[in-house]
Formats: structure tokens, sequence, C-alpha cells
């Protein structure tokens, strides 16, 4: 009887092989996202090549164009972005309070490190005066290395 115990374990206890195999299975899952983004930061500085990923571009409604270049240059004298557009004016219709509302609106788009994007956003919280300001990003897929390599050089601290 010891023997066929031994050989079939008991239903509810997996014997310990298959444990191991489910902590390797969980530890190789949970560490995957790191594991990768070293790599393609390994990959990227041997090469000079761009990461899919690495910068983003936040947009940003401003009620006028005053505010917009406020937050312009505060976000750019910040080294929160290397660059900023302003678009001309927009017509937005969006709903507020239950109810349909148009309004006229200046748009940012804000070139950044994706790393940074959490701290513009906060800052841009801030400083902007809607009661909740419309705040998104995108990553950039494809770009040009020599743009690239310029906003990275244009958000590093003196």
């Amino acid at each position: 009887m010891d023997r066929l115990g031994l050989r079939c374990p008991l239903p509810g206890y997996p014997r310990s092989s298959v444990l191991i195999c489910l902590l390797i299975l969980t530890a190789s899952l949970l560490t995957y996202p790191l594991i990768r983004t070293l790599s393609l930061q390994l990959h990227s500085a041997v090469t000079g090549s761009f990461v899919s990923g690495t910068y983003s571009i936040v947009f940003v409604n401003c009620p006028n164009e005053q505010i917009a270049r406020d937050i312009a240059r505060a976000v750019l004298g910040k080294k929160l972005a290397a660059s900023v557009n302003i678009l001309p004016e927009a017509s937005s219709l969006y709903f507020w309070n239950g109810e349909i509302e148009e309004a006229t609106e200046i748009l940012l788009l804000i070139k950044t490190k994706t790393s940074k994007v959490h701290t513009l956003s906060s800052y841009v919280r801030l400083v902007h005066p809607f009661e909740i300001p419309e705040i998104f990003s995108l990553p950039m897929d494809q770009g040009d290395v020599h743009y690239l390599r310029w906003l990275k050089e244009g958000m590093e601290e003196d």
C-alpha cells in the first residue's frame, strides 16, 4: 500500500515537480515585462536605434491661446517635454453635467518621454483652469532617429 501511495499521490496533493513548474511559469510571466524592457534598452544603446514606446505625444486642450502658451512654456521650463505644438482653434462638443456643451479650444501636442507622462499630467492638472482637463497620451511607434535623439537631448537636465 505504501508503494502505491508513492507512485499515485492522493488527489489534492500535487507532486513537488508540478509545484516547481508552476513557480517557474509564474516567475517567468511576472518578470517578462522587465526583462523585455531591459533587453530593448540594451539593444537601443548598442545599435543606436529607437525603441518603440520610449516617447509619447500628450494631448491637452486649453480654453484659449494665452493659457496654452503659459502651460507650454512651463512644461518646457521644467524639462517635462522637448517640444510643444500649439494648434489653432478647434470646435469641441462634449457632455458636461449631463448636457451637450460646445466650446472653442486650443490643442497642445506635447512631445515627451513616456516615463515622464505621469509627472507631466500631474503638473498640467495643477496649472490648468479646467476642473477636469483633457490629458491623454499616445506612444510614438516610429520616428526619425535624429529627431528622437533631439527630443531626448531637449529633456536632459542641465
